[in-house]
C-alpha cells in the first residue's frame, strides 16, 4: 500500500490523494509518478462508497445518511476534477485507459479468486469422496474379519 493511503480511510484518502495529485501532476514525467496516489484515490472513493451502502443496520443508514451522501458526491467531484487533470496533462483518454486497466485487473483479480475457489471445492469433493471410499473399504474388511473370527469359532 501506498505511504499516503496507509491508516487513511474513506474521504481523507480521497483529499489527500487529490492534494498530492494537484501538487505533483506539473513536474510528473510519468503517470507512475502520482499512480500510487491515483490508487488511494480508487482505494478512498471505494471505502467512501463501502460505508454508505455497506451499513445494514437501519440506525447506522439513517444516522449517518447525510454525511454518507455528501462524502460520496465529494469523492465523485475529485475523481471527476482528477481525471480532467491527467488527461490535460497526458493527453485525453488517459484518464479512461487507467479506468479500462484497473476495471480489468479487478474482474482477472475475481476471476483468479473464483477459479482459486473452484479448485479447493473440487479437493474437497475428491478428498470427501477419498474418505468415503475409505470408509467402505475399511467397513468391508472389518465385516470381512468379523465373518471369518465367526466361522472359526463355528468350527
Amino acid at each position: 500500500m501506498d505511504p499516503i493511503s496507509s491508516g487513511l480511510a474513506g474521504i481523507a484518502l480521497v483529499q489527500k490523494s487529490v492534494e498530492f495529485i494537484k501538487s505533483n501532476i506539473n513536474t510528473a514525467n510519468d503517470i507512475k509518478d502520482i499512480a500510487g496516489a491515483i490508487d488511494g484515490l480508487f482505494q478512498g472513493e471505494k471505502q467512501v462508497q463501502q460505508k454508505r451502502f455497506g451499513d445494514k443496520s437501519l440506525l447506522g443508514q439513517s444516522k449517518d445518511a447525510a454525511h454518507s451522501v455528501i462524502d460520496a458526491k465529494l469523492a465523485q467531484e475529485q475523481l471527476e476534477e482528477i481525471s480532467i487533470m491527467i488527461d490535460n496533462r497526458f493527453g485525453y483518454g488517459t484518464w479512461r485507459q487507467i479506468v479500462a486497466e484497473r476495471q480489468k485487473r479487478l474482474r482477472e483479480e475475481k476471476e483468479l479468486i473464483a477459479e482459486q475457489k473452484r479448485v479447493a471445492r473440487r479437493k474437497k469433493q475428491e478428498r470427501d469422496e477419498m474418505m468415503l471410499i475409505i470408509g467402505v473399504v475399511v467397513s468391508v474388511a472389518l465385516l470381512f474379519i468379523l465373518a471369518v473370527v465367526g466361522f472359526v469359532k463355528l468350527v
